[in-house]
């Protein structure tokens, strides 16, 4: 787990699926902590990573621009998907469109569920 002042971080592995909850505020102070912890990710290959932004107070534009580079730098080998709720998260995400890009679900437990089912069919 990473902690800087406003943002955490924490990775879980669920089978081949690498989940990175974040938490606090992702702004320009955050963004290289939460750079780091992605390029690292994105490093390993893992077959799927899951975000999970919904416990994020805040998702500044440079938030948005990670995620969207996390994604391309994944796929198409690996599965990518974002969990996001309420306003401080999905709606950013859906205003910029990035909900077309890239699977956003609600819950953890709906993302890792149709993450699975991607893989299974690959």
């Amino acid at each position: 787990m990473s902690t800087t002042d406003s943002m955490s971080t924490s990775v879980k592995h669920h089978g081949d699926i690498a989940v990175l909850t974040v938490g606090g505020v992702v702004d320009l102070a955050t963004a290289p902590a939460l750079e780091e912890v992605t390029g690292e990710l994105v490093a390993q290959r893992p077959q799927a990573l899951v975000i999970d932004v919904t416990e994020v107070t805040f998702l500044a534009s440079v938030g948005l621009k990670i995620l969207a580079a996390t994604h391309r730098d994944l796929t198409p080998a690996g599965c990518f998907a974002v969990i996001a709720d309420g306003p401080a998260t999905s709606r950013p995400i859906t205003l910029t469109h990035l909900d077309e890009v890239f699977s956003v679900y609600d819950t953890l437990d709906d993302g890792l569920t149709a993450v699975r089912s991607e893989l299974a069919h690959r």
